[in-house]
C-alpha cells in the first residue's frame, strides 16, 4: 500500500481545539479518518517550527490521499501538505528507467 507524509499547521481555532482534545485526540481522528479510507495511521507526531503535526499513513491510493486531504483542509482549521513517498526499492526502480528529456537551452 502507498505511504504518504502529511504535514499540517493548525491555525489559532485549530490550535484551541487541539488544547480542548490534546494531541491523543487528534490522533485518534486522525486514525479514524485514515481508516475509513482503508488505510492505517503508520505514526503520529507533533512537532515545533512550520508543523505541528506529521504524520506517515498507508492508504491504498492516491484518489484517497486527495480525498482525505481535500476533506482535512475543507475543516478550515487546519492547513495540510500531503507528500507520496517511494521505498528504496522504489527509487531505484525509477533511477534505471531511461527517459528521453532535453533540458530548456540546452542542446
Amino acid at each position: 500500500m502507498p505511504k504518504y507524509m502529511i504535514q499540517a499547521s493548525y491555525n489559532a481555532e485549530g490550535l484551541k481545539g487541539l488544547q480542548k482534545d490534546k494531541a491523543s485526540g487528534r490522533m485518534a481522528a486522525a486514525s479514524r479518518a485514515v481508516e475509513s479510507l482503508g488505510g492505517k495511521l503508520e505514526s503520529f507526531y507533533c512537532a515545533l517550527g512550520a508543523d505541528d503535526v506529521i504524520t506517515i499513513v498507508d492508504l491504498p491510493d492516491h484518489v484517497s490521499a486527495a480525498a482525505l486531504s481535500v476533506t482535512v483542509s475543507a475543516s478550515g482549521l487546519v492547513h495540510s501538505r500531503t507528500t507520496a513517498l517511494l521505498t528504496v526499492e522504489e527509487a531505484d526502480k525509477a533511477l534505471a528507467k531511461s527517459v528521453k528529456y532535453k533540458a530548456p537551452g540546452r542542446r
